[in-house]
């Protein structure tokens, strides 16, 4: 790009002239000659010329190629589906999206929609929540200052009320106050010069994209947006995550005299304890309820439930009993859960047996996780196995405190079902374990997600429920008419909820809002007492898998 801004493009041909503007549009250098027929020209009379030595771009902006780096043809078309721009050529490996529009169309007017306005709001949201946290980090490490001189306050006065011998176990113990208020305070700066370097970070790119919007091209300004929207996603995932980790719970000391030392007896072998509680964080985080992960204005069609059309792909002889759960691989794979043998069985493609997995404890539910790997829940054991496909063997056991029935996989955390104590999250990472909600689920249920939302099965009372990460409930559905003890649960890339019934014998889809419904499978297409249920969103495939012996696979248009 530096090239072309060395000399004038519009006298290239006659005169080696330094340019002196520049055209962000065209990415053009421009002498003083140069500008005035640049101005007055049908193609380029609207465009903004500035000074090359005002050109505040960042560098990543010009460092992004406007040319399709596979083919090295220009940018015509973009992909809704796949969230890219496309020259002409690779239409090819685009045949059967669906949303591929002219790209011209998409940023004619990008620096007045609304997704500029959503990322400006975006960061400013971003960079507000990383203040609101510092604040209440340096309100609880000033709490913890204070209360540790209040409880050496209380030590000295009722030191004076004892006997000399006591010297030693009251240094014991406020060196004991010292070093945990140095802990948990060590604990809060470490987080806090975390917060700092993301102000930062938010900060820059704040400034970059100000610079952006007022120096950048359409297409700079389009394709920076897209790659902005990716990095901003991860950073107001940070943000979320604080908020739910312990961290940033609200650290409390405080001192609790023994009562053996009011009884002054030779004895006593401790002045205190200094302990250490917390609160979850009261830090209000600011998120619209109302953002989409697509913020650009053309939007992918959706599919209503009246027009899915279901074909039969294949029919799997699975030769097992009571299978509750099971899921789409990579590259068309199956497995299912085996309750009844406790064992794990992985399908090829084609419908015939890849492997077993036997011992592995109890097997419930199953989800891909993955590396190649899937986790399967243990129902009345207090595990969660996770299996290694290509090792075909068990890797890790996860302790959990309840039982595990449904589960589903979402961004490095597995939500499940635990009976008694509700819908719980577990991360994969750290196994810290999150109530989503404490109402009493069956033993029966399922679980899936999408998007911010979770849905799941009460067989008991034959009804499917949608809610919130936070429990909140969203839609319930209940007809016995048309869905009976619902088990396996699954959702497609528009929301669509499609539901085993194990005693109706059917698999029932509810629309997104859970207003409206349509049967899609039943008893008459062998369906017999169905309870494990998948839908692959990534090749449009539904596994349904019968109590026992046999499974089907139905592509979805």
């Amino acid at each position: 790009m530096a090239s072309s801004l060395n000399r004038c493009e519009i006298y290239d041909d006659q005169i080696i002239n330094s340019s002196e503007v520049s055209c962000s549009e065209v990415d053009q250098g421009l002498c003083g000659d140069g500008k005035e027929p640049h101005n007055i020209s049908k193609g380029t009379e609207n465009y903004i010329t500035s000074s090359i030595w005002e050109n505040k771009l960042p560098t990543e902006v010009h460092q992004i190629s406007k040319v399709c780096l596979k083919h090295n043809e220009t940018y015509e078309l973009f992909c809704i589906k796949h969230d890219c721009p496309c020259c002409k050529k690779c239409v090819k490996s685009h045949n059967d999206c669906k949303g591929l529009t002219d790209i011209n169309e998409i940023i004619k007017h990008v620096k007045t929609s609304n997704a500029i306005s959503e990322i400006e709001q975006t960061l400013q949201e971003v960079v507000e929540n990383i203040k609101r946290i510092s604040c209440n980090r340096e309100d609880n490490s000033v709490y913890l200052q204070n209360k540790k001189r209040e409880i050496e306050k209380e030590i000295k006065q009722t030191r004076t009320k004892i006997n000399l011998h006591l010297d030693k176990l009251q240094e014991v113990l406020t060196k004991e106050l010292m070093s945990t208020e140095q802990k948990e305070s060590s604990k809060i700066r470490q987080l806090l010069t975390t917060l700092t370097k993301k102000e930062q970070e938010m900060s820059k790119y704040q400034t970059n994209f100000a610079h952006i919007k007022q120096y950048g091209s359409e297409l700079q300004t389009f394709l920076s947006m897209k790659q902005l929207e990716k990095d901003i996603a991860v950073e107001e995932e940070f943000i979320q995550s604080l908020t739910k980790d312990s961290i940033t719970n609200q650290v409390n000391i405080s001192f609790r005299i023994n009562k053996s030392l009011l009884e002054i007896t030779t004895s006593l072998q401790r002045f205190g304890d200094i302990i250490v509680s917390s609160d979850n964080c009261n830090v209000l985080i600011k998120k619209r309820k109302d953002r989409k992960a697509q913020i650009m204005v053309v939007p992918l069609p959706t599919r209503h439930i009246d027009n899915l059309t279901l074909t039969l792909q294949k029919r799997i002889s699975t030769n097992m009993a009571n299978v509750k759960g099971c899921s789409m691989l990579p590259g068309g794979r199956m497995v299912f859960s085996c309750y009844s043998k406790s064992k794990i069985g992985v399908f090829k493609s084609d419908g015939s047996v890849d492997f077993e997995i036997n011992n592995v404890g109890d097997t419930f539910d199953v989800v891909f996780i993955g590396d190649d790997s899937i986790a399967v829940t243990s129902g009345e054991s207090f595990n969660i196995n996770i299996i290694d496909l290509n090792k075909q063997q068990l890797t890790k056991t996860i302790k959990v405190k309840s039982n595990n029935d449904g589960v589903a996989y979402k961004d490095g955390h597995l939500i499940y079902c635990s009976r008694k104590k509700g819908l719980k999250m577990i991360s994969l990472s750290d196994e810290s374990v999150t109530n989503v909600t404490k109402k009493t689920i069956p033993w029966q249920a399922h679980v899936t997600t999408f998007g911010d939302k979770l849905f799941y099965t009460n067989d008991i009372k034959h009804r499917v429920t949608c809610c919130d990460f936070h429990g909140n409930i969203l839609w319930k559905f209940c007809d016995t008419r048309v869905l009976r003890e619902p088990c396996g649960i699954s959702v497609d890339n528009d929301g669509n909820v499609f539901v085993a019934g194990y005693r109706s014998g059917n698999v029932v889809v509810i629309s997104p809002d859970g207003q409206h419904h349509r049967q899609l499978i039943s008893h008459d297409d062998q369906l017999k007492y169905p309870q494990g249920l998948h839908y692959d969103t990534s090749s449009n495939t539904l596994l349904v898998a019968n109590y026992q012996y046999n499974a089907v696979v139905y592509n979805v248009k």
